[in-house]
């Protein structure tokens, strides 16, 4: 075994996906709870009603981009319009779409092979390499952990009346929505849908973007740039980058401004009396709520900035990376290294790295 990946959600999976390039099933050890990698992601999309992907074509799992989900769909609607929509970056597959793709790859990747549903509750540096509570020593690991919990603003976490937007629900009379992201958009026309007259709280106005942050931090170029900020700046640059945001168009502007004119829709600054609240609010931030990289951090006084770990440009932990082993981060943890690193381009991102890391160690 020469990689172990210590993650089996859809992170892991996008990773492992990259690493079958150049390495075999019996070379990649995945450590995880949940043999679906689409598992948890399943039940949330399934929480919100989530008909259709925030990402485009090449949001997909495989390690290339092309071809993308808009080609499959040409194949299966017998339609164009995908092609066309791709070519205006209006292309949105469904989330049907992209879960049949993820079960695909699962069945012909080997993902059941490589996959050991253990907790991995320690990470040990020794000599050469990484042990994962009693297993290894793995030459390179890559961490992709997943979100450590739902993130319930502490005000309201002993109102009977809350529940998480991901978690399941359903509607009642009246509705406020806690949060502005994608997440709360959509419960807004979920809520307004099912008849509610709906209240959103918000700390700031959202943005609006297509992707959750924009195309320049997905360019070699752009991503050039972020990391040549200064430590304070860059740490600035993510608190602005990961502000919530959802997309921009008449999906979401028309059915709320039908609902604000029929006086069912409207923004107050704190929550009120509604019947139920809806806590759109994400997961928790930082490496302090993850036990495992909490204990790394402990134990080997990495460094962090606003909760995020201090990844090299690579999302390798340089405290503990050297030319004989690796200790890579995918997911949300790598913020520090690839702002969208929550998402599947951000889960190839470093594993195509980790891949040019284990190329280099084999040629010693």
């Amino acid at each position: 075994m020469r990689v172990a990946i210590v993650g089996s959600g859809l992170a892991g999976f996008t990773a492992y996906q990259t690493l079958r390039r150049e390495l075999g099933t019996g070379e990649i050890a995945v450590f995880g709870t949940d043999d679906d990698p689409a598992g948890a992601f399943r039940r949330r999309a399934l929480a919100i009603r989530q008909r259709a992907m925030r990402s485009e074509s090449d949001g997909h799992c495989r390690p290339a981009a092309f071809p993308g989900l808009a080609l499959r769909s040409v194949v299966r609607r017998r339609s164009l319009a995908p092609l066309a929509e791709t070519a205006t970056d209006r292309y949105h597959p469904t989330l049907d779409e992209f879960l049949d793709d993820v079960a695909r790859l699962r069945e012909r990747s080997g993902w059941d092979e490589s996959l050991r549903l253990e907790r991995v509750r320690q990470v040990r540096p020794v000599a050469g390499g990484f042990e994962l509570d009693s297993d290894g020593p793995f030459p390179h690991v890559l961490l992709a952990l997943g979100h450590p919990g739902l993130n319930v603003p502490p005000e309201l976490r002993d109102d009977p009346r809350v529940v998480h937007a991901y978690e399941p629900h359903e509607y009642a009379r009246t509705v406020t929505v806690v949060g502005a992201g994608l997440a709360a958009a959509t419960e807004w026309l979920n809520a307004l849908a099912a008849g509610a007259e709906v209240v959103s709280v918000r700390r700031r106005e959202p943005l609006r973007r297509p992707l959750n942050v924009p195309r320049t931090y997905f360019t070699r170029r752009g991503l050039a740039d972020f990391h040549a900020l200064p430590r304070a700046e860059r740490a600035a640059r993510l608190r602005t980058l990961l502000a919530p945001s959802y997309p921009p168009g008449r999906e979401f502007d028309a059915p709320i401004a039908a609902a604000a004119a029929e006086r069912r829709f409207r923004v107050e600054a704190s929550v009120n009396g509604s019947e139920q609240v809806i806590c759109a609010t994400g997961f928790v931030p930082g490496a302090e709520h993850d036990p495992l990289l909490a204990a790394l951090v402990a134990e080997h006084g990495l460094e962090t900035v606003d909760g995020r770990l201090v990844l090299d440009p690579d999302s390798t932990v340089p405290a503990l990376t050297d030319a004989t082993r690796t200790l890579a981060v995918a997911g949300a943890h790598a913020q520090w290294a690839f702002p969208a690193a929550d998402t599947i381009a951000g889960a190839k991102y470093a594993a195509r790295r980790l891949l040019v890391r284990i190329g280099k160690c084999r040629t010693r």
